[in-house]
């Protein structure tokens, strides 16, 4: 049976759409004079966000007009200036991106009335956290554990947040564990921890849409784009992908089922993706 279910936090169960983080990245560029798109913003979405900084330094056209404007290389004085600024700004707004994904309390609610464990992990520093955790607990969500990248020796897509979880809550083998998430970061956090990975599409960063966006939306471009997020989420090693996050309860029983005829996640099947 499934004993714990790890969450991410902004665009999993907080922050539908994943926006707190990318006004701040695009900032912080334009403070150094260079204009990213918010979809280079979000790419890199699930890293800590130091290493999330230097991910988008090294895309070919950052780079690019970086080399033209400086005449070298972004090195790690720069680096570390721009996150300064990322996390001035993003500290002064986390508050306003608080509120629990709907959905995201009734899946937690129903996962506890099984006797399973409510674990997280995110891209966010502790520091985010004590600003974001407490409003969300305010709003009725409040995890069983909480680990952040500062806590371990490096957050994703290494395993070790998703070990802490594990000792955390006192759960062993990792097997027994679902990991969810909204980014590409996530799922192979999940695949290098050997827990199940479970993609969600609607709220996610991957899709990078708020809810009256998606209302608004004509319904073959939102398949279309939900799709290709579909496909991000499946490549990078997920077992399930799904819709939304109330759906998540029921791919944990499909989970359970396969764990009692000792199947376990393995890398590159993903079978039976939730549709």
């Amino acid at each position: 049976m499934v004993q714990a279910v790890i969450f991410d936090w902004a665009g999993t169960t907080v922050d539908y759409g994943c926006f707190a983080p990318v006004a701040a990245f695009v900032a912080a560029f334009k403070n150094k004079g260079i204009t990213i798109t918010v979809e280079e913003a979000r790419i890199p979405m699930g890293l800590p966000k130091r290493d999330h900084i230097a991910e988008i330094c090294r895309m070919e056209r950052v780079a690019g007009i970086w080399q033209e404007k400086y005449g070298r290389s972004p090195d790690e004085a720069d680096i570390d200036s721009m996150y300064a600024d990322f996390e001035t700004m993003l500290l002064s707004t986390l508050k306003e991106y608080a509120t629990p994904i709907p959905g995201a309390i009734e899946a937690v609610e129903q996962l506890r009335a099984q006797e399973i464990k409510i674990g997280s992990t995110t891209g966010y520093t502790s520091e985010m956290m004590d600003i974001i955790a407490p409003e969300a607990e305010k709003q009725g969500y409040v995890p069983d554990v909480l680990v952040t990248p500062d806590m371990v020796a490096a957050g994703r897509p290494y395993p070790w947040m998703c070990y802490v979880n594990a000792m955390r809550l006192g759960v062993y083998p990792m097997h027994d564990i679902v990991k969810v998430g909204d980014t590409v970061s996530d799922m192979r956090e999940a695949v290098n921890a050997g827990v199940w990975a479970v993609g969600v599409i609607k709220g996610s960063n991957e899709l990078g849409m708020n809810e009256a966006e998606i209302e608004a939306c004509p319904s073959d471009e939102l398949a279309e784009k939900m799709q290709i997020v579909r496909k991000r989420f499946e490549a990078a090693g997920a077992h399930y992908v799904i819709e939304s996050i109330h759906q998540l309860p029921d791919v944990v029983d499909v989970i359970s089922e396969r764990l009692k005829r000792k199947e376990y996640p393995i890398f590159g099947t993903q079978e039976g993706i939730a549709r």
